[in-house]
């Protein structure tokens, strides 16, 4: 490694650390141990003869001398990347990888079926699927196509919308045969017992739904994943608003009364449009959007109740 390619590992660390907050976090995004990234922090302060960092009780915060060069960082990594976006997008081969990045119910319940057909048909492609609630970024490369449901995707990417949503209140069968032995009617909200999800959902229709509709006292669990609610009411925990499309296929579940639609959120897939002509990119997203339009009816509650 020449001194040129040093320097920009060490701004590497920098960017990192400075994102995360703290060296060990830095460290596990980076793939490498706590020591490297201190290693790496103080050689750059010395070659630089400033601090870079304050450690506060909080985490590391920039000094002011650490703000005017993780600017400079901030504007050589915007650069490579997208170098790396142009000099990809002339890539027509499908092979090599592809990252993807979306929500758990998706890698979870939609896509392994999806992923393994595509697989037949493009074996010299591997697909790394990073399931995050948070989008990552694809201006910076983390990934290159992501599947998200949104009712307003980032004006930076481009895509299109594939299948709305639906939800609707589920029970598990056997939750909801022994609340009727014990006379508590399925319609009557104050009578069961109710997975939620935690205030970190609270900008989610979700969320917003069971807090119109749900006495707070019968809020049983508070997760923090629509996964976790899944299988908590599958569990027979209590009552849940599940998307349709996970609970109809399943014989665990019962739906309890109308669809609740989800009118603005849709299923984008999403690249920036850097990529959009890499033959990777554009074989996975026009196989997925094949393959959600078929799940349509699925996916919007057609299928059930």
């Amino acid at each position: 490694m020449n001194e040129r390619d040093e320097n920009w590992d060490d701004l590497r660390h920098l960017l990192s650390v400075a994102r995360h907050g703290s060296l060990s976090a830095a460290a596990r995004a980076m793939g490498v141990n706590h020591s490297t990234v201190l290693r790496r922090m103080t050689a750059l302060e010395k070659s630089m003869g400033v601090r870079l960092f304050d450690k506060l009780p909080g985490g590391y915060v920039l000094t002011a001398a650490g703000d005017e060069l993780h600017r400079v960082a901030l504007k050589m990594e915007e650069d490579l990347a997208a170098a790396a976006r142009l000099l990809s997008g002339r890539d027509t081969q499908i092979r090599g990888s592809l990252r993807v990045t979306t929500i758990d119910i998706l890698t979870l319940y939609v896509l392994p079926r999806h992923l393994a057909a595509f697989r037949r048909l493009h074996p010299a492609l591997r697909v790394d699927v990073m399931t995050a609630e948070a989008s990552l970024s694809l201006t910076r490369r983390e990934a290159d196509v992501a599947i998200r449901a949104t009712a307003k995707p980032p004006e930076n990417l481009i895509g299109r919308a594939v299948s709305g949503l639906a939800f609707a209140v589920y029970g598990s069968v056997a939750y909801l045969d022994g609340a009727e032995r014990a006379g508590k009617p399925s319609d009557d909200p104050d009578r069961h017992d109710w997975v939620g999800l935690d205030d970190s959902f609270n900008y989610t229709m979700m969320a917003q739904w069971v807090e119109r509709n749900v006495p707070p006292d019968r809020i049983g669990l508070r997760v923090n994943s629509v996964t976790a609610v899944v299988e908590a009411v599958r569990a027979g925990y209590g009552l849940g608003l599940l998307p349709c499309g996970i609970a109809d296929p399943s014989p665990d579940f019962r739906r309890l009364g109308p669809v609740v639609s989800d009118g603005d959120s849709r299923i984008w897939l999403l690249t920036h449009a850097d990529l959009r002509h890499m033959g990777r990119v554009r074989a996975f997203m026009d196989f997925m959007a094949d393959a959600f339009v078929k799940d349509r009816d699925l996916l919007e509650g057609r299928c059930g109740g």
